[in-house]
């Protein structure tokens, strides 16, 4: 995986966090990654979901790949979203599992949790709840879901064995991993992997493909389906340079725990 050792990861935190508060207050300055409805319906979110949910929500959606298609989410699931942000895909899931399902968002920012709640509460969603915590220590039993979704933040991990190995200790037996993250070609030099601002842009956390694939497999699970997110991209020079020097990219992937 990544390199960490000279990562000062409680920065890390505090950057991530500091970025993503403003991502749910101020969605329309300006970052090293796109945002907003836009965005969603050109990574393939269907319009007939998308309308489903809040634009409130929507303006601080920072995705980078579309996936719940390959979660083929079933009414009255039990999905677990981690860093569910202001909540995109907790709302877009609680559509599909419907009145008799149950979405459990956990993010880390207080201010991405407290707009997430908010527009919970005015769209009258009670099968959702938002919850303050870190995906890699889930405020949740084992064996308690039935999915795990994640949409561009297990990068942001500087411990990914462990967010995986909480993915398999709350899925149920025949449960599934359905995310879209972004990952490399190649291993990131360590003056990317070291550089806390890299990382709360989603670049300097990005795992090299295969160990990304092979730390979901040492974890339990199967990889089954893994698919580029061609219509990603980031904005920003220092973001656009790293990316085209190690090969960074968004992909969707679905896995199975046996």
């Amino acid at each position: 995986m990544t390199t960490t050792q000279q990562l000062d990861v409680a920065d890390l935190q505090r950057r991530v966090q500091d970025v993503y508060q403003k991502v749910a207050e101020e969605p329309h300055r300006d970052y090293h990654f796109e945002m907003g409805p836009g965005l969603a319906q050109r990574l393939g979110y269907p319009v007939e979901l998308l309308d489903n949910i809040p634009d409130e929500v929507l303006e601080s959606f920072a995705g980078v790949g579309y996936f719940l298609d390959l979660g083929a989410v079933q009414a009255g699931e039990r999905v677990l979203d981690l860093g569910s942000g202001s909540g995109t895909d907790s709302f877009a899931v609680a559509t599909l599992t419907g009145a008799t399902g149950e979405v459990t968002g956990v993010d880390m920012t207080k201010a991405q949790l407290a707009k997430a709640e908010r527009l919970r509460v005015a769209a009258g969603l009670d099968q959702v709840r938002f919850v303050e915590g870190h995906i890699e220590d889930v405020p949740l039993p084992k064996r308690s879901c039935d999915l795990v979704i994640s949409n561009g933040v297990i990068n942001l991990s500087a411990d990914k064995p462990a967010v995986f190995a909480e993915v398999a200790r709350v899925l149920v037996p025949g449960g599934r991993l359905a995310l879209a993250d972004i990952v490399s070609a190649r291993p990131l030099a360590e003056s990317i992997t070291c550089d806390a601002e890299l990382w709360a842009a989603c670049v300097g956390g990005a795992a090299q493909i295969d160990a990304y694939l092979g730390a979901i497999e040492q974890a339990g699970l199967r990889v089954d389906t893994v698919r580029d997110n061609t219509a990603y991209a980031f904005i920003s020079g220092a973001a656009r340079g790293a990316t085209e020097t190690y090969g960074i990219k968004s992909i969707s992937l679905l896995a199975v725990k046996p």
